[in-house]
């Protein structure tokens, strides 16, 4: 009798809201058929795909494709190297984005603001094709401007494309450098929906600017920084293979300090035309990526409950 209780409720629900579910049946077919549908296809992780067979007609091989993975004794230097290189874009990348929000709700000149907004905004929409080519004009041994300014200063070129050492710290500045303005709108606008009054009376209390920022405006926008944070910690091992393919490219010499698990499976797949492997790892980093976000979120909600995602 519940059952059938609850059904009829359900069914007179739908009917209710009939209108609104069609209006929203577009975006839930939309999602159906470009997110979910192709999930299916995970499948390519174990088998032997052929082109004849297609995903659902090739022979399974099982675990092959993971094995083929793991003894290529790469493994396990590119994932320490993805996952070292997100942990250094999500911090370096957070701090700065923060520092940025409130660096511009600070400035009283509103014509200044609005041009500053705009000029860190713009890298965002730079493709990172163009990025590694101005990256090749400043750190190019024989046509830089880095080096060119080096040898003019009377010192030596420093060959940065043989120095792999040099290349976390590149990476790192061109991929804040690029994110900053786009990241820091989030917290940009969490800090315009601070209550004025709040500083306001921290103004009365004899708070300077310091005091604000760090005893109203980072503690108000806390939620908003650690929810950010946990959908940065859901893509950290997955690696920004536009960044790294456009600015290290093939070469060879720079693969121990920048070779990540997107990269090499790119490679992997070119010389070995190997879709299944490649399957298989791109299925090996949801599961870490999954496994991830659900253990730092459990963290958080023993923290606090507010501050979880779910």
């Amino acid at each position: 009798m519940k059952e059938k209780k609850g059904m009829k409720g359900f069914l007179k629900k739908l009917h209710k809201n009939r209108a609104f579910l069609l209006m929203l049946s577009p975006a839930i077919i939309y999602t159906l058929i470009f997110a979910y549908y192709p999930m299916t296809g995970i499948v390519m992780a174990f088998k032997k795909y052929n082109y004849a067979g297609g995903i659902w007609g090739s022979p399974w091989n099982g675990l092959e494709n993971f094995k083929f993975f793991f003894k290529s004794g790469q493994a396990g230097l590119v994932t320490r190297n993805t996952v070292l290189y997100n942990i250094a874009f999500i911090l370096v990348g957070t701090f700065t984005q923060v520092a940025v929000a409130i660096f511009l709700t600070e400035i009283r000149n509103k014509s200044f603001r609005k041009v500053s907004q705009s000029m860190m905004f713009l890298p965002y929409f730079i493709s990172w094709v163009i990025v590694g080519v101005m990256a090749f004009n400043i750190f190019s041994s024989d046509y830089g401007f880095m080096n060119r300014l080096i040898v003019a200063l009377g010192g030596e070129a420093i060959p940065f494309y043989t120095k792999p050492q040099a290349w976390p710290f590149i990476l790192l500045f061109f991929s804040v450098w690029k994110g900053v303005g786009y990241g820091s709108v989030m917290y940009l606008a969490a800090i315009m929906g601070i209550d004025t009054s709040i500083y306001e009376a921290a103004a009365i209390d004899g708070a300077n600017v310091f005091q604000r920022i760090t005893k109203v405006t980072i503690p108000m926008i806390m939620p908003t920084m650690v929810i950010l944070l946990l959908m940065s910690v859901g893509g950290i091992f997955k690696g920004n293979f536009d960044m790294f393919y456009n600015l290290v490219g093939n070469n060879g010499l720079l693969y121990n300090y920048t070779d990540v698990i997107d990269t090499l499976t790119m490679r992997s797949l070119i010389s070995s035309n190997n879709f299944g492997m490649s399957a298989a790892i791109g299925l090996f980093q949801s599961v870490l990526c999954l496994i991830t976000v659900t253990v730092v979120n459990k963290l958080v909600s023993k923290y606090d409950e507010e501050y979880a995602l779910f």
